[in-house]
């Protein structure tokens, strides 16, 4: 029984321990006494039909055929990958309204993670849509108003992978959802981090 009793004593102490470390886990990542909020999301090809031009539905040409510079001519195109742009509006709202905010809320974006997902379920990285990725940048939220920041959204390297490399020749176009996390701390060191979701199609699509 004495055996028993200790057993007991010992697993209740486990639990409790695994307990108090799973909330001081849920106390430290919503310390912040601000929430990052992404207003909006949009990305730009990098080149070819509407390069530069910012829409929140992306159409991420995986080739392009330009004429410049030489040896490239109107007449003999060359084949070559660009990467698209993203850019989002963010801003900070206070979990407590009544509390005006100060200049130690801003919080400073430092990174980025990028993943891919389909509607249809077909979800493998390299097959079915591109592998996510990390990303770095840097901008400061203010504590008031909004913050817009320009990343790169779609890499070359992710152009020239399974399964977008076999686009080039491939009449198919890819949908796929990108959900895109920004991660950040406010100037006393606590973690931020707010995800937002946008349409990406991959394709080849024309050049004029």
């Amino acid at each position: 029984m004495a055996h028993m009793r200790i057993a007991r004593r010992l697993f209740a102490g486990l639990v409790l321990a695994a307990a108090s470390t799973s909330c001081g886990d849920v106390v430290r990542s919503g310390r912040a006494p601000v929430l990052l909020v992404i207003d909006s999301l949009a990305g730009a090809p990098g080149g070819g039909h509407g390069a530069g031009t910012f829409t929140q539905t992306l159409q991420s040409d995986v080739i392009v055929l330009v004429s410049s510079p030489p040896p490239c001519t109107p007449a003999a195109q060359c084949p070559s990958v660009f990467s698209d742009s993203g850019q989002a509006v963010l801003r900070l709202v206070p979990k407590n309204i009544s509390v005006a905010p100060t200049e130690s809320n801003a919080v400073t974006i430092t990174r980025y993670h990028i993943s891919f997902r389909r509607a249809d379920g077909r979800n493998i990285p390299g097959q079915d849509v591109p592998y996510g990725y990390d990303g770095a940048v840097t901008a400061t939220v203010a504590e008031t108003g909004a913050t817009t920041i320009n990343f790169e959204l779609i890499r070359h390297v992710t152009k020239e992978e399974s399964p977008l490399v076999q686009l080039t020749v491939n009449p198919s176009i890819i949908l796929t959802i990108a959900e895109i996390t920004f991660y950040g701390t406010d100037l006393v060191g606590n973690a931020v981090t707010a995800t937002g979701s946008m349409s990406i199609e991959f394709g080849n699509f024309g050049d004029s």
